[in-house]
């Protein structure tokens, strides 16, 4: 199997798959993503652009974003094959779901309609710990698998790819609401985002919310937050990055650098 498309998850969708190993949510229907009201006003003068990406040498036109699916698929598929696809990768819409994805680990919430892959079997467990509930360990067990892969991909060919196809994903990006604005810079700043995800000193609590009247919910670990505010209140990446365990996150936070290098030069 040819793993470079997977490295290119990785420079991509690394910092969203990790999701899917954790709180599976009820899938929602596919909505393109559109611009919301909290996001801020762009300015009218076009921002320096920090860290441009080049394409590589001989690359040919790319089709226009709305008509890029098929195009992007056989990508898919040519570099890590059709099984794999079918296994990991939400190819409809990939390029959009991607942008919107990156851009969402910042905020409050990462819809999980708009990951660019499938989520895996299995679901986020809890264990007794004094009066309440903690993050299982066998939690980090589960998203060990998807850790050893990123590390098994050369990041150089990847980001060889991401390159190659960079045009769409910045259309995308720009009609997510940010003209004059570059994905690129965007995808660093997250990128930086999670490195910086804080260190627990011990282990995470966690709680359902209470709720009033004899309905009670019928999947409870769907909704599971930090019973710390704190914590709680941190950018939806940096919880994905608490949740999938100590090493498992010293893992993804050493390949975020290594992916960081590459892409800021």
């Amino acid at each position: 199997m040819n793993r470079l498309w997977i490295g290119l998850g990785s420079v991509l969708a690394l910092i969203a798959i990790g999701a899917y190993f954790l709180l599976r949510q009820v899938p929602q229907p596919m909505q393109p993503p559109s611009p919301v009201a909290s996001r801020p006003a762009v300015s009218p003068a076009e921002p320096a652009i920090r860290y441009p990406i080049q394409a590589p040498p001989g690359s040919t036109e790319l089709p226009p974003l709305d008509q890029s699916g098929d195009f992007v698929k056989q990508r898919i598929t040519e570099l890590l094959g059709a099984k794999a696809v079918k296994t990991f990768v939400q190819v409809e819409n990939f390029v959009r779901r991607v942008v919107a994805t990156v851009d969402n680990l910042s905020r409050s919430l990462a819809p999980p309609r708009m990951w660019p892959i499938r989520p895996t079997a299995g679901r986020f467990t809890v264990e007794a710990a004094g009066t309440g509930s903690v993050i299982s360990a066998k939690n980090a067990t589960r998203y060990a698998p998807f850790v050893a892969l990123v590390e098994s991909v050369d990041m150089g060919s990847a980001v060889a790819v991401y390159r190659r196809l960079y045009p769409l994903f910045q259309r995308a990006y720009e009609s997510l609401g940010y003209p004059g604005m570059y994905f690129n810079d965007r995808l660093i700043a997250v990128i930086d985002l999670l490195i910086q995800t804080p260190e627990p000193s011990g282990p995470l609590i966690v709680e359902v919310p209470h709720f009033q009247g004899p309905l009670k919910p019928t999947h409870p670990w769907l909704l599971y937050r930090f019973s710390d505010p704190r914590l709680e209140s941190l950018p939806s990446g940096q919880k994905i990055m608490l949740r999938v365990g100590l090493e498992n996150r010293k893992r993804l936070k050493a390949k975020l650098a290594e992916i960081r290098k590459l892409i800021a030069r």
